[in-house]
């Protein structure tokens, strides 16, 4: 998961106060995959606009002499499938006439879109978020190939007499996941979150008298019981998955701001003593670790891993909401039942965090139909739009979205009810460094040290020098 960038330390002390922020209730990767069904069965129509969201333009959708005006919109198909961007697509001509959203959606769009962008055509919208492997979003974000959004959010939603940003849940739009130079301009519209934390069988624990581990001293003894059994304690499903569960952890192990020093490069923070105590966490979690999970830890067999859960050969699976949507047809244990819990607290009498995932939207600053561009986006932040977003389980980060939440999602959606810590953010933007990605380096490891092939030393090393590499470069 994803997000990036910073200029002066004066800007770097501004973005450290809001970095930070939870991700509240009120009303993901990983966007690979889908959460469990949604609740809502009907779609409600839109508030009536009143007459001061005149800034619709859908009078004036067509464009000269009544021509059909074309929107290119660009979509990652993640696991909530392609089927809802249709629907959106629909919907969207519907309440703007003279406008054709011409809609590319794929599981590989960075592939798609890619050979024309570098051609200079480029999409009028795109929804594709940060921490993908081919880092499309950041490389824009770099070349300051971005158009600002921040007028968006002074915009009424389409078909509403609210502001954008007032309708977005508190917290999203103070983050670099939203702004990715820290300097309060928004380049990255908040789309689809999700609590990220980790997954076991309910019902195994109710059937072993179990009691779910709030500290990781209570995870290491529990490790040890289920050893006895043949029970790992922990698996993952890729070590991509490591970035929201390093995230919470260090929040957990420092605090927010000491979260915040790490994700901004500062000096020697790697080499610090909490630091020190997630990268020896994360190796003794290592050994713990079910057997095949390396082998299986991968774009193609990562379902493996995640099957492990379900079949009560490991415990503990760090992942989004969009989980058991995944595993819907996966075969499981009987009396199998979805938990998610935070990730364990680092320190003694401290709290649990949860990292919150979500996906983003931009448009490229290269776009030809910039305004009605930004009309679109901001459509994406009505109760019309959220409800079509919802039916296929991806859920935008808009008030009163609970409202269509029930079952399991009600669950996964109210961890921050139950005491967790939010975690959102990432690492500040730079420019491009040759050779150097901070993901790979402090994620990517991690397969090396459950197999022994490389010390924590060593890693804990690499990223110190990543991060310094990385801190020259920060604009």
């Amino acid at each position: 998961m994803k997000l990036k960038k910073v200029i002066s330390l004066g800007m770097a002390a501004l973005m450290t106060a809001t970095l930070f922020a939870g991700c509240g209730d009120s009303g993901k990767k990983p966007e690979d995959t889908p959460n469990d069904n949604p609740p809502a069965d009907t779609q409600q129509p839109a508030d009536t606009p009143d007459e001061s969201n005149e800034a619709d333009n859908t009078d004036d959708a067509a464009g000269a002499g009544g021509e059909e005006q074309v929107l290119r919109v660009a979509a990652f198909e993640g696991g909530y499938g392609s089927d809802m961007w249709h629907e959106i697509a629909a919907a969207f001509e519907a309440s703007h006439p003279g406008v054709k959203v011409e809609l590319t959606v794929d599981k590989k769009i960075e592939d798609v879109i890619s050979p024309s962008m570098k051609a200079g055509d480029y999409p009028d919208v795109v929804h594709l978020a940060t921490g993908r492997e081919a880092a499309l979003t950041e490389t824009l974000t770099k070349e300051k190939a971005l158009l600002p959004l921040t007028d968006v959010l002074e915009m009424n939603v389409p078909g509403e007499s609210v502001k954008v940003k007032d309708k977005i849940v508190p917290g999203f739009l103070d983050t670099l996941a939203t702004n990715p130079y820290g300097d309060g301009v928004t380049y990255y519209a908040p789309m689809f979150y999700s609590p990220c934390g980790l997954f076991y069988n309910a019902g195994l624990f109710k059937e072993k008298g179990w009691t779910v581990p709030t500290t990781w001293e209570e995870m290491w003894a529990l490790g040890e019981t289920a050893k006895a059994e043949g029970i790992a304690l922990f698996t993952y499903p890729t070590t991509g998955y490591f970035d929201a569960f390093t995230y919470a952890t260090l929040s957990s192990a420092g605090g927010s701001d000491f979260f915040n020093s790490c994700m901004t490069y500062e000096d020697g923070i790697w080499e610090s003593e909490n630091a020190t105590k997630v990268f020896n966490l994360i190796e003794k979690l290592g050994t713990y670790t079910e057997s095949t999970t390396v082998a299986n830890a991968n774009n193609d067999n990562f379902t493996k891993n995640q099957q492990l859960i379900l079949d009560n050969k490991a415990i503990f699976c760090p992942n989004g909401t969009w989980l058991p949507g995944e595993m819907a047809e996966a075969p499981r244990a009987d009396g199998f039942e979805w938990g998610f819990m935070a990730i364990p607290a680092v320190n003694e009498g401290g709290a649990g965090c949860s990292f919150c995932w979500f996906e983003q939207m931009w448009i490229p600053a290269a776009a030809e139909n910039q305004d009605m561009a930004k009309e679109f986006v901001a459509y994406m932040y009505s109760d019309e739009a959220a409800q079509i977003f919802a039916k296929s389980a991806a859920i935008q980060p808009i008030a009163g979205v609970s409202n269509y939440l029930e079952g399991d999602n009600k669950m996964f959606y109210s961890i921050y009810d139950n005491g967790a810590t939010a975690v959102m953010g990432g690492f500040a933007a730079t420019a491009p460094v040759e050779g150097v990605n901070m993901l790979d380096t402090l994620c990517g490891t991690v397969n090396s040290i459950v197999s022994g092939d490389k010390t924590v030393a060593e890693w804990q090393a690499a990223v110190e020098e990543a991060s310094d590499k990385l801190r020259d470069a920060m604009e």
